[in-house]
């Protein structure tokens, strides 16, 4: 997952496309073509690119390995990646069942390069101890393309692309910190619950939360780490509600263990206090927009990234760059923006959403 010390990005600009209506996404530049906003299947995949990108090159295949699909959004990565690979003639997708041992990941993945393909796209259960096999594959001149968990060293991976973590965080504190300024609220109670805080990705965004929040003069309050599950979000949301009588916003920063902060939000019977989500899932997007949920925006941290590094991994192959850059070969990095969800907004966001 995107991490402070990955290197500087090329400015990519404002292409043809404004994936969901917002900052420019990996998979508008990736289009390179000239026709109007990329139409959405019902699944939240882009429609496949159009241009010289997408015209048949030689025959890739791509091997593709992901942890466990065993939430919403993880199982949206697996989708994408596989969606995209179909509407490519020229790719073969080699996927390996998904796991959360890294151990198991690092097999299969050997499996993947004794196999003979053409490119790697990986997202690592843990980017540490998946190192080591990304070093492999590049070391044997397959191109990695890093998805979202990043390695420890730029050497694994020939280009990472993943989501913007500390964007997410400032975009959540931004929208917090506006609303509670309209309100006139002075001295906010502002709660967190986060994800596994010994992950760099919750490092990143609670520091662009706490960071955004004291452009207001404001800051966390109570804070409590969850484990990215329905479970974990429910208990730990509990035993923060019981220890905060009075809350005026919440974050949560992702919308599957959402599910179960606002189960807890709900068996507590509170109502005072905003909520903003994180990720960007339907089910979140649905509740925004009935208006009968203290949940009143997510930020997106958009799995379709997933479909982008297939498209990616398939130029690297063949040797190709991006059409629309004037650079012969694709960027080192790209990092997808995250876009703020409100009930304004949220019909041109919910055909990209997830399901929890």
């Amino acid at each position: 997952m995107a991490r402070t010390d990955l290197p500087a990005l090329a400015a990519l600009g404002r292409r043809r496309f404004l994936l969901g209506g917002a900052a420019i996404g990996a998979g508008a530049v990736l289009a390179g073509c000239t026709g109007n906003e990329p139409e959405s299947t019902s699944e939240g995949q882009a429609a496949a690119p159009a241009g010289d990108n997408a015209e048949t090159g030689r025959a890739v295949t791509i091997g593709f390995s992901a942890p466990a699909a065993d939430h919403g959004w993880m199982a949206a990565i697996t989708d994408n990646a596989e969606s995209r690979a179909e509407q490519f003639e020229d790719v073969t997708l080699e996927a390996t069942e998904g796991t959360n041992d890294p151990s198991a990941q690092i097999a299969a993945v050997e499996t993947l390069l004794n196999g003979g393909i053409d490119a790697l796209v990986i997202l690592p259960f843990d980017g540490n101890a998946l190192t080591e096999i990304g070093r492999r594959a590049t070391d044997q001149g397959i191109p990695v393309i890093n998805l979202d968990r990043v390695f420890s060293t730029p050497l694994a991976y020939r280009t990472y692309i993943g989501g913007d973590n500390y964007g997410m965080g400032v975009a959540a504190g931004n929208f917090i910190g506006q609303q509670l300024r309209d309100a006139g609220v002075s001295n906010p109670i502002i709660g967190e619950i986060a994800g596994i805080d010994a992950l760099p990705l919750t490092q990143d965004r609670s520091r662009g939360f706490r960071e955004a929040l004291a452009t207001f003069g404001f800051q966390v309050g109570p804070r409590q780490a969850a484990e990215f599950t329905v479970e974990s979000g429910e208990s730990v949301t509990a035993n923060l509600l019981q220890a905060a009588p009075r809350l005026d916003a919440l974050w949560n920063h992702d919308d599957d263990q959402g599910i179960g902060v606002l189960a807890a939000i709900d068996n507590a019977g509170r109502d005072e206090f905003i909520m903003v989500g994180g990720a960007g899932s339907a089910n979140a997007m649905e509740l925004i927009q009935s208006g009968d949920s203290v949940l009143k925006a997510t930020v997106t941290y958009p799995p379709t990234m997933a479909g982008d590094a297939v498209s990616l991994a398939r130029l690297v192959a063949q040797g190709r760059g991006m059409s629309d850059l004037v650079e012969p070969s694709i960027p080192s990095s790209i990092v997808v923006a995250s876009g703020t969800v409100t009930a304004d907004n949220v019909e041109e966001y919910l055909p990209l959403g997830f399901r929890s």
